[in-house]
């Protein structure tokens, strides 16, 4: 599956009662009741730059926000490390919203934006949430100052801190989110059960056609994200599956199937090889953000290219690098 972040987050939002119980849960109460969710509306819209769609994906909605026409922007962070510059790329969406909206069309303001962002990463976030965090000397600045300076927060979600009593909302929601957590957060043998319970809630719901296709999408995701999993793990998933649930066992043999013909059955070692190679690109990248400072995009894209062994002498010569050009130097 190409792009499964994208595909499994599009998939569950695309669900109005998904979007209406992600806002009525989990934004804040102060800002839930200024929000109609029964006017929420997904717009076709994506606002995501041709180079960041490997590490972002994003869905638009229209909504009434204190009985205006407003829209809601959600922004989902693929990657397990953090974005320094994700208030900036906020920025230049809702930029990009506003010039496609209403003005054009003779109305004298600029609709209400509001911008949240979903992070499931491996450490809990501590960027900030403001456009105000990542601007040289703002927090220094006098109040007269300030008002001629853009700043504006936010909302941010962390599933990562999320308990089990703290995630709500429909089936798809709850999966979803619980997923995300424990992706990174949990050993093989408990995102398994994370799996199995995902069936079970998804095989409860009335339509069960429906529920397993979400499924398939879920596991394609979780299989060509984690590194968690060997070969003898997913063929006992797979199997658990299919005896526990005969009605989607052709959905399994199919999943299966795929997963035999992508390598994944028959190859796996490669491909623990590549989840492998993933993590250490996410770490090196990590630590170079905090040593170096922003890394360029297509450096960013170039490092997840590299094998593992080039990938171990830059970790080896880290203390050697200090600026972007003597990072090119390895790459």
């Amino acid at each position: 599956m190409q792009n499964p972040h994208d595909k499994l987050f599009k998939e569950t939002f695309n669900n109005p009662q998904v979007t209406k119980d992600f806002v009525t849960y989990y934004l804040p109460p102060s800002i839930v009741k200024q929000i109609d969710v029964n006017t929420i509306e997904p717009q076709k819209d994506s606002f995501i730059n041709k180079e960041l769609e490997e590490v972002f994906s994003d869905l638009l909605f229209k909504v009434d926000i204190n009985h205006e026409q407003g829209y809601l922007y959600l922004l989902f962070e693929h990657k397990s490390y953090q974005s320094r510059d994700i208030a900036v790329q906020l920025l230049e969406y809702m930029l990009r919203i506003w010039k496609r909206q209403p003005l054009r069309k003779g109305a004298d303001k600029l609709p209400i934006i509001l911008p949240l962002v979903i992070y499931h990463g491996k450490q809990t976030w501590h960027m900030g949430q403001s456009l105000g965090d990542v601007i040289n000397g703002f927090d220094t600045l006098t109040a007269d100052m300030t008002r001629y300076v853009p700043d504006f927060d936010y909302l941010l979600f962390d599933v990562s801190t999320y308990q089990d009593a703290e995630i709500k909302g429909v089936a798809q929601l709850k999966i979803l989110f619980t997923i995300w957590r424990d992706l990174y957060t949990k050993n093989s043998a408990d995102l398994k059960m994370s799996i199995y319970q995902a069936a079970e809630a998804l095989n409860a719901l009335e339509g069960k056609t429906s529920g397993l296709n979400y499924f398939e999408t879920l596991l394609r995701y979780v299989f060509s994200t984690s590194d968690a999993f060997t070969k003898n793990d997913i063929r006992d998933i797979v199997k658990t599956l299919e005896q526990a649930y005969p009605e989607g066992s052709d959905v399994m043999k199919t999943i299966a199937d795929v997963l035999r013909e992508e390598g994944i059955e028959q190859g796996m070692e490669q491909g623990i090889a590549q989840g492998k190679q993933q993590g250490i690109a996410e770490s090196l990248l990590m630590m170079l953000d905090d040593k170096v400072g922003q890394i360029p995009k297509d450096m960013q894209k170039h490092i997840y290219q590299l094998d593992e062994q080039t990938l171990k002498i830059i970790f080896k010569n880290l203390h050697q690098i200090e600026t972007v050009t003597d990072l090119n130097s390895y790459l």
